[in-house]
């Protein structure tokens, strides 16, 4: 028989990791997802970034995590820790979709903003920071939070590094235990928690934003 208290605080534990991931993982794509959008309008940046982000998304996110993980300390010298290589790997993965997301938030400008920038002659580094980015920035934030959902559930792979997130640990309990349905219930109680934290953040972001 599981105790219950004891079974909510180990599995709860994990959350921490989750979150880590998460926090990291997310401002990482997020930058980088940025940098993609504005590249992928060059002339010699486009192809390259578009070849790194077709292959980013088209192999699974536990080979990218395997290879950043196992074979860091080989190819650099430097052995990465289980949240390092979460946080670099996700982040790497998920900078691929958000590039994607910003690209149509991007297209979706009317052409007479970049025009109106290049007649009045504002340097592109402005251009994207004061004029582009903070309009797509609204046009985009459902679909970020989307992203931030979706990757957080995306961190459970962790465990086959031995990460112990919310999903490793809610396996340990189970292991140990033999009990496999509650472990993973209470596993997917914290997993609803987070992801109705994150919307309630969102709506509160995009109401304070858009709304006011």
């Amino acid at each position: 028989m599981i105790d219950l208290i004891k079974c909510l605080k180990f599995i709860g534990s994990g959350v921490f990791l989750t979150l880590g991931l998460l926090a990291g993982a997310f401002l990482i794509g997020l930058a980088l997802g940025c940098a993609f959008s504005i590249f992928r309008r060059t002339k010699i940046g486009g192809p390259l970034v578009s070849g790194v982000i077709s292959v980013l998304r088209g192999t699974p996110v536990l080979l990218q995590l395997s290879i950043i993980y196992f074979t860091s300390a080989s190819i650099t010298g430097i052995r990465l820790s289980v949240l390092s290589a979460g946080i670099i790997t996700f982040g790497i993965n998920s900078a691929a979709y958000v590039s994607e997301i910003f690209r149509s938030g991007i297209n979706s400008l009317p052409k007479g903003q970049f025009e109106a920038c290049q007649t009045l002659e504002i340097p592109k580094y402005h251009m994207w920071k004061r004029v582009i980015f903070p309009q797509v920035l609204l046009n985009i934030l459902p679909a970020l939070v989307n992203e931030a959902v979706a990757l957080m559930k995306e961190t459970a792979i962790i465990g086959i590094i031995g990460g112990m997130d919310i999903m490793r640990s809610a396996q340990a309990v189970a292991a140990e235990n033999y009990e496999y349905f509650l472990p993973l219930c209470i596993a997917g109680v914290y997993y609803y928690a987070l992801v109705m934290i994150i919307e309630w953040i969102g709506r509160k972001i995009e109401k304070r934003h858009v709304y006011t």
